[in-house]
């Protein structure tokens, strides 16, 4: 019996540390041995284990730091303060063995109790730390930022980097404080009550201990008012009006702040004197602090006051009382979104544009406007060059190239391998991992083109062609925004012919990139295995020696777990290089702690993120061939990648040392420009009483029930030598109204250099008042009035097609504003786009044709025709005086 007890604990031993040393496995030493391959073939090592020193170091640090202050006071506790015998006990051999017994127990008995009890303390007071160990690295490598806010003065820095963490250390710190003196007060009761002997009285060990104790949670409760003042710079009782601390907060609810430190500290006084007093113990000093105390806490709660002080004072007066406040939050709005800078033209509109258009006509503007909206465009692309089931575009981006003696605006899409387009039967293991493994090639177009003629392309098809000169030598992309799965490349699959009697070099042609994890060995495909849950990557006869694993090819999610600290714009666009393609990721670093700034929308990248400071502090670059990803500050003034620079020394590199072939083709970011946008429609109003007015309140323009966004447009402004360049146009109209009200327009030309220098900025084009300027809504509205324009949609909305309009192009054209429509033509069975007329609208004039041209010309003979009918005056020409008879 004996025999069977010992076998089936010995069993079940065996079983426990066999499911430990599996868990360990396959939750550590699989994940970790598996990431640090991966970071090593990107050449991240170094990186990989300064992040993971950092982070156990913090969290293990943490940890022991807590354990060993547990373990310190229950020690010296249970040791050397908590025992009080009377004199007369040593002298008695009987009591003084019984008492040396239990001192003994609560010596050093119970070490093994006080370490286990203090090891968990610790870890449950060093959980938060753990979660948020990258808040702390921000603490240690940050710096200030030069700029300070206004209602403390402190530099912001210390809200973004050091405030987060300072919150959590004072709440975890009084836990502890508190924590302690609970369980260290209850070991001094109990060695009271069971150690015999002990006087009544604890010692003056124990007293000065406890009161040591009490001392610290004074401390860290004055530490937390004072962390509660900054809390009043996040305060949004005063939305929509404006953001941050206000009269009442304050005039009202600071003073009562430094109420409750005084009050606090006044009862803390009194307590202790009274608890340590041996003669004079008078409570009434204790009784009037601590009631002052509460009367502090608890008035601040009763709303009926600052509600009364709201009504009666700030309401009556709101500009007069709350100036100082509303500026605060302007500018610090203005300077978290990086807003401050903007350059607003005050730009008078002239009803006559026959000059803007005289100028307009000697220059190549019309080649770059792009008619081809890429919402619509990518149902072209997918029909006319998926060209295999296999292949999918699944954006089309915009982007410049210097094509035919100018650069010019082109759209341009990945052909990226998608595999649950192959039919069901098709998709195999082998098919998904070692055959189709990666797109091919990809198809660029002009943005402005002709309209009743075949799309014209700059390249197509499998063979890459290009009329216009584009080549690329590695044109397979293995890395894109598709839903990669890995793929194992080279391997003994014979492709050859697969597609039938046509060959497809996407499919056919073998991986000579440096990307991916070699798989040399059994022991590497066998944690392979394990890793991806799939048995076949061991078995598989077709996965040789010189195999390599391709994993996590998608581009947001390879960044992301590269850099989780970095928030990705939603747009990562294809460049063209030399010999391959590239994919430039813009990314942010936000924060929600900037003071006084308003949080931005939350529809703002994927997932709703709170907010209320960004910077598109790095533009990374990841090699759609090899994998290779490259990090670039593109704004090294932003406080917060100055500390990750600091931490991650090897990580990133100037944007100085970016190729010219990659620099030349970055830009705004599409989503940092709408949220400046949006934040900027209420904030240009920079005085308090325009700000409290909202007079001059924008919102983005609307037609057809939808929001224009901001769209992309390559364009001379006449910065440097007539260079043009691709800027975002965004226009806004009055808020509730659809006339226009500016134009805004964000560059990253250097010009004042007029170089390659990364120079973001906005300027704004604000109309004058004096006249109006029509918005797209306006302008769509003299569209459908147009007889001849209304005839023919009624008649090709009748040949088993449908008409659709695309984004309207609004352009500042001098003084006057030039509105360009593209008209499609869809098919009701095949949904490919025809562009089949542009229309153009200067002022109310409103033509269309099927080019650019044609149609600015017969609007310029329209304007040439009304300027010889009417005089200078703007009155029409008095008829000629009759001959005398």
């Amino acid at each position: 019996m004996r025999n069977w007890k010992l076998l089936l604990a010995s069993l079940g031993v065996a079983l426990v540390v066999i499911g430990i040393l599996y868990a360990a496995f396959y939750f550590i030493f699989l994940d970790l041995i598996v990431d640090f391959w991966w970071f090593r073939e990107l050449k991240f090592e170094a990186y990989f284990w300064l992040r993971l020193l950092y982070r156990f170091f913090l969290s293990g640090g943490v940890t022991l730091a807590f354990f060993s202050i547990f373990f310190f006071h229950f020690w010296i506790a249970s040791r050397y303060l908590g025992l009080n015998p009377p004199d007369d006990i040593f002298n008695n051999i009987d009591k003084s063995r019984r008492f040396q017994r239990f001192a003994d127990m609560f010596m050093s008995g119970s070490l093994r109790i006080y370490t286990l009890i203090s090891l968990l303390l610790a870890i449950l007071i060093a959980i938060p730390f753990y979660q948020q160990w990258e808040t702390a690295l921000l603490y240690f490598f940050g710096s200030d930022s030069g700029v300070n806010e206004p209602v403390y003065g402190n530099d912001v820095s210390f809200y973004m980097l050091s405030y987060p963490i300072y919150i959590l250390i004072q709440k975890e710190l009084l836990l502890t404080a508190a924590l302690l003196f609970i369980s260290v007060g209850v070991l001094y009761w109990l060695e009271n009550v069971f150690v015999p002997h002990q006087s009544k009285e604890f010692p003056l060990g124990a007293k000065i201990h406890l009161g040591v104790l009490m001392g610290f949670i004074v401390l860290f409760v004055i530490w937390g008012f004072l962390l509660e003042r900054f809390s009043l710079l996040y305060t949004d009782t005063h939305e929509p009006v404006f953001y941050g601390p206000g009269f009442v907060e304050i005039r009202y609810r600071l003073p009562f702040i430094w109420l409750g430190i005084i009050t606090f500290l006044a009862t803390a006084i009194t307590a202790s004197l009274f608890i340590f007093s041996e003669k004079h113990r008078i409570k009434t000093p204790f009784f009037i602090s601590a009631g002052a105390f509460l009367l502090v806490i608890l008035f601040p709660k009763i709303e009926a006051i600052p509600a009364a002080l709201q009504k009666f004072i700030v309401n009556p007066n709101p500009v007069r009382t709350e100036r100082t406040f509303m500026q605060n939050n302007i500018d610090a709005t203005l300077d978290a979104y990086d807003l401050k800078h903007i350059d607003v033209v005050e730009l008078p509109i002239k009803l006559d544009a026959t000059e803007d258009i005289q100028t307009w006509s000697t220059q190549k503007f019309f080649e770059n406007i792009p008619v081809w909206d890429r919402e619509l465009l990518i149902d072209a692309y997918r029909q006319l060059q998926g060209i295999r089931p296999y292949y999918s575009f699944p954006y089309v981006d915009e982007d410049r190239y210097f094509i035919l003696d100018h650069t010019r605006q082109v759209n341009l899409g990945a052909r990226e391998i998608n595999t649950s387009k192959l039919p069901p039967e098709a998709q195999s293991w082998e098919n998904i991992h070692l055959r189709y493994t990666h797109g091919y090639g990809a198809v660029v177009s002009p943005a402005a083109q002709d309209a009743a003629k075949p799309l014209v392309w700059y390249m197509r098809d499998l063979n890459m062609h290009s009329p216009v000169g584009l080549s690329v030598a590695y044109p397979d992309i293995y890395y894109g925004q598709e839903d990669y799965t890995y793929a194992i490349v080279p391997n003994r699959l014979n492709i050859v012919g697969i597609s039938g009697s046509l060959t497809d070099p996407g499919v056919e042609a073998e991986y000579r990139g440096k990307g991916g994890i070699p798989i040399p060995s059994l022991f590497r495909k066998a944690l392979f295995a394990f890793y991806f849950k799939d048995e076949k990557i061991f078995f598989s006869t077709n996965i040789t020696n010189q195999s390599k694993i391709l994993m996590r090819r998608n581009v947001p999610e390879r960044i992301t777990k590269l850099t989780p600290f970095l928030h990705l714009d939603k747009d990562p666009y294809l460049v063209i290089g030399k010999d391959r393609f590239f994919w430039i990721q813009d990314a942010y670093t936000l924060s929600n702690r900037y003071p006084v700034s308003k949080p931005a929308a939350e529809d703002f990248l994927d997932g709703a993120q709170n907010f209320n400071y960004i910077r598109n502090s790095v533009k990374v670059v990841v090699d759609a061939f090899d994998g290779e990803v490259t990090y670039y500050i593109s704004d090294p003034s932003d406080a917060l990648i100055r500390a990750y620079n600091s931490a991650y020394p090897s990580l990133f590199k100037n944007i100085d040392e970016m190729p010219t072939v990659l620099r030349t083709h970055l830009r705004y970011p599409r989503d940092l420009y709408y949220a400046q946008m949006k934040i900027f429609a209420k904030y240009h109003q920079r005085s308090p009483e325009l700000f409290y007015e909202q007079a001059e309140t924008w919102q983005f323009a609307n037609v057809r029930e939808e929001q224009v966004l901001p769209y992309y447009q390559t364009m001379d402004f006449g910065h440097c030598n007539h260079k043009e360049e691709f800027v975002m146009i965004n226009p806004m109209t009055p808020i509730n109204r659809t006339n226009l009200s500016m134009i805004g327009v964000a560059s990253i030309l250097d010009t004042i250099g007029c170089g390659l220098d990364y120079k973001p900025s906005i300027t704004v084009y604000r109309f004058l008042k004096d006249v109006q300027v029509n918005g797209p809504a306006q302008v769509e509205a003299l569209i459908s009035q147009n007889p001849e324009i209304a005839a023919q949609f009624t008649l090709w909305d009748q040949r088993g097609s449908r008409i659709a309009l695309g984004r309207m192009v609004i352009l500042p054209m001098g003084n006057t504003v030039l509105y360009v429509q593209p008209v499609y033509m869809l098919s009701t069975r095949n949904h490919i786009p025809e562009l089949a007329r542009v229309i153009v609208s200067i002022g109310n004039h409103t033509v269309m044709d099927t080019t650019l041209w044609g149609a600015f010309s017969r609007l310029k003979n329209l304007y040439y025709k009304e300027a010889s009918e009417v005089g200078g005056t703007g009155t029409a020409k008095p008829s000629e005086a009759p001959e005398k008879q």
